[in-house]
C-alpha cells in the first residue's frame, strides 16, 4: 500500500508526522516523501527540521492513499500549477485523497472541494472558501463518494489517520494502532479551539472578532 506525503519548503511537521505514525502501520504500507527531487532535504515552516523526500515527484504517478500537509509554505503553492497538476493526477488514482490543516487550500486550489463541506485550521477559513468549498468546524470531514478526507488544524491530523486506518483495514486495526501509539489525549486546558479558547487566549494570538468562529 503506497502512502505518499508530498514535502515542500515550510510544511507542518506534525501534520504529517502524526498521520505518519499512525499510518506506517498499515498491512504492506510504503512510505514515500515526495519532493522536487530525491534526496532533497525539505525544512519545515520554521526552519528548525527537515525532512528527506524518498523520490522526486516526477516518479509518482500513482498512490493508494495521497495525503497533504499544511503549513506556512502553503500560500505559495497553491499557486504553483506543477504540484496542483501532479495533486490532480495522483488522486485520479487514489483510494484515499487527504489533506491536514491548511494542506485543504492545495485541494481546494487544485478544484477537488469545490461545492463540498470541508474543514481546515480556523485562520484559513476565507481561504478555504474562496475555492468553493463550505467550510465546518469539525475535527475531520470524510466524503467517501469523492474519496476525501480532511482534517481540521494539525493535531487533527492524528484523528484523520486513525479514522482513515479504519477505512483501508478495520476499526479493530484502528483502534490496535491508536493504542500503540497510546493516543489517549487529555490535554491540560480545553482550549484548542476558537469556540472554546477564552479571550486571553484569543488576545496573544491576535484574533479578532472578525475572524471566522470567533
Amino acid at each position: 500500500m503506497r502512502i505518499a506525503f508530498p514535502l515542500f519548503d515550510g510544511f507542518t511537521a506534525l501534520d504529517l508526522v502524526g498521520p505518519y505514525e499512525i499510518l506506517r502501520m498499515l498491512p504492506g504500507a510504503e512510505i514515500v516523501l515526495a519532493g522536487e527531487r530525491a534526496g532533497q532535504a525539505v525544512p519545515d515552516g520554521v526552519g528548525g527540521l527537515g525532512l528527506v523526500a524518498t523520490h522526486a515527484r516526477a516518479e509518482v504517478c500513482a498512490a493508494d492513499v495521497l495525503l497533504v500537509p499544511g503549513g506556512p509554505g502553503v500560500r505559495r503553492d497553491v499557486d504553483d500549477p506543477a504540484l496542483l497538476e501532479w495533486i490532480t493526477a495522483v488522486h485520479a488514482t487514489t483510494r484515499w485523497t487527504a489533506s491536514v490543516c491548511t494542506g485543504a487550500l492545495v485541494l481546494g486550489a487544485a478544484g477537488l472541494l469545490t461545492g463540498k463541506s470541508a474543514t481546515t485550521h480556523w485562520s484559513a477559513v476565507r481561504e478555504l472558501e474562496s475555492y468553493g468549498a463550505t467550510y465546518t468546524p469539525e475535527r475531520v470531514v470524510t466524503h467517501p463518494g469523492d474519496r476525501l478526507i480532511i482534517g481540521a488544524g494539525v493535531s487533527a491530523g492524528i484523528d484523520l489517520a486513525i479514522t482513515l486506518a479504519a477505512e483501508l483495514t478495520s476499526p479493530a486495526h484502528a483502534q490496535a494502532y491508536q493504542l500503540g501509539l497510546e493516543y489517549d489525549p487529555r490535554p491540560p486546558y480545553d482550549a484548542g479551539s476558537l469556540a472554546k479558547a477564552p479571550a486571553e487566549a484569543k488576545a496573544l494570538l491576535g484574533v479578532g472578532e472578525e475572524d471566522p468562529g470567533a
